[in-house]
């Protein structure tokens, strides 16, 4: 009896091992789709830039960090009006429900570039590092590139 009773535990677990490195391997095949990426100029002495993008995973993880080379300093951002008012913080992830676009766009969620180590000039490209992570804490890194454009200008760019 204890013989069949091990053996239908360890059946199980190898059972549930091979789902979760299928559910995994799905992430990791096409973990968040990342498109219209694009940063704003900055002014003559500015030393901070926001950048946006609309984001799609294919199955629920969580956006908890973000790097960039072109500043000292990346974060993820919202933005709010209080009382005429706004307020920016920072916020520690923002949500990937599966297939939701979410968007990261002026007036909300948003990267904050801190002390950017150039001007930021319309056209250059501005590398970002997403870190994603699944519900089981596998974390991958997703590489951006965001065109510097103004608001609304520009056409759509796709990465993966």
């Amino acid at each position: 009896m204890n013989f069949i009773r091990n053996l239908r535990a360890v059946v199980l677990s190898g059972a549930l091992v091979v789902v979760s490195a299928l559910s995994v391997a799905a992430f990791a095949a096409e973990p968040v789709g990342v498109k219209n990426a694009w940063a704003r100029p900055t002014a003559p002495g500015q030393k901070t830039a926001g950048a946006y993008m609309e984001l799609e995973s294919a199955a629920a993880a969580v956006l908890v960090a973000v790097e960039s080379a072109a500043a000292a300093k990346a974060e993820l951002h919202t933005m709010s009006m209080d009382g005429g008012v706004m307020r920016m913080r920072p916020v520690q992830k923002i949500d990937l429900p599966a297939k939701k676009t979410i968007k990261l766009a002026p007036g909300g969620l948003h990267v904050m570039l801190i002390d950017v180590k150039r001007p930021l000039k319309e056209g250059d490209k501005v590398p970002l590092a997403l870190t994603v992570q699944t519900p089981d804490g596998a974390k991958s890194t997703i590489k951006v590139e965001a065109e510097v454009r103004a608001a609304g200008g520009g056409a759509e760019h796709r990465h993966h």
